[in-house]
């Protein structure tokens, strides 16, 4: 019977992809996705057929993986990073709702948080938020509640979609909502195009954050109370030390 893998395939470099997100690929007939996250895979595996589809189009791209599954195809939903975080695995479930086929397998995968932070140092070694900026699925006005929240828990806080054409100003947003509680000299860091060619990253305090250029290719990183640069990294202390 067909299968429809819903692969995560980690921030874009074959190196931090997982093995049995590689045995997924390798394995099916049909490889779908955003046209981006295609072609980061398609030359390593030149013999299957890819299918893709532009941003926005994610239902489209949902259904196109379905109904090829349905007609025997073992396809491949590519996502980048995990694809049950921000990725099309709860779309997948909801569009085939109560039906018992296609084949669902759920592949997970290196996500943003996780390779950014390895990048930057060890700044998530104690518990940390994760929010999206983009509004275009949720209202800001959620989003502001949730960075108020994490906030207030003193959580480090990982941000992901922080800007982009249509929202050139979302990080300067969210930053002066967290300077209402955090100080201005919070560490932070910045990680760019992780995995993938012109990777960097930057260390600055939040205060600095606020008018940082930053895109879809970065991830932005807020320490917490704990937080603190140690040479040339950021590093979250859990106390390990003081027991």
């Amino acid at each position: 019977m067909a299968k429809l893998c819903v692969v995560g395939l980690g921030p874009g470099d074959y190196d931090d992809m997982t093995v049995r997100a590689d045995r997924a690929l390798r394995d099916c007939d049909a490889i779908i996705g955003y046209h981006v996250y295609v072609d980061l895979v398609k030359d390593r595996y030149p013999d299957k057929k890819t299918l893709t589809t532009p941003m926005t189009k994610e239902t489209d791209r949902c259904r196109m993986a379905l109904e090829a599954a349905r007609n025997g195809e073992n396809v491949a939903l590519v996502c980048s990073g995990d694809s049950g975080i921000y990725g099309m695995a709860a779309l997948v479930y909801e569009l085939r709702g109560e039906a018992k086929e296609p084949e669902i397998e759920i592949i997970p995968g290196l996500t943003a948080a996780c390779s950014g932070a390895a990048l930057l140092g060890a700044p998530l070694t104690h518990d940390f938020a994760v929010v999206s900026l983009s509004d275009r699925l949720t209202a800001w006005e959620t989003i502001e509640k949730r960075l108020e929240a994490a906030a207030a828990a003193d959580l480090s806080i990982v941000l992901y979609n922080p800007a982009s054409r249509g929202r050139p100003d979302h990080l300067r947003r969210a930053c002066e909502i967290l300077l209402r509680s955090l100080p201005a000299e919070r560490p932070c860091g910045i990680a760019r195009s992780i995995g993938r060619a012109g990777e960097s990253r930057d260390l600055l305090t939040l205060g600095e954050l606020k008018d940082a250029q930053v895109d879809m290719f970065c991830t932005v990183f807020i320490g917490n109370a704990s937080t603190r640069v140690v040479g040339d990294r950021l590093v979250t202390s859990r106390g390990y030390r003081d027991v």
